[in-house]
């Protein structure tokens, strides 16, 4: 027996939060739009900070051209818009120190191969 409301891409939690959860467990990058920008980005943690959501991860693109160096950047959740997830995956960097006291307050972080 099936259950519809269990079935399908519609039973998934839609909005940004279930997507970043998403894209950082399965390792894939995220689409979406920062400041009038366009770019893909592989997120590496969630988490609080004042009362609001953050996400820190690697920009791999910025309107289809790649970074001139690869950092781990801050986003404030509420900036971001037009996120999807995409097919694109990605490995945890180097650059992310998960024990950081930045991420004392991590809804949740990528883990290591």
């Amino acid at each position: 027996m099936k259950y519809p409301e269990h079935d399908g891409p519609e039973a998934a939690p839609q909005g940004p939060v279930p997507t970043i959860f998403e894209a950082i467990v399965r390792k894939r990058c995220i689409g979406l739009t920062y400041n009038r920008v366009s770019m893909t980005m592989a997120p590496h943690v969630i988490y609080t900070k004042h009362d609001d959501l953050f996400v820190d991860g690697v920009v791999v693109d910025r309107d289809g051209k790649p970074p001139k160096e690869l950092k781990i950047g801050t986003f404030k959740l509420a900036g971001l818009s037009d996120l999807k997830l995409t097919a694109r995956a990605f490995e945890k960097s180097g650059l992310f120190d998960a024990g950081s006291f930045k991420y004392a307050e991590a809804l949740m972080a990528v883990e290591p191969a």
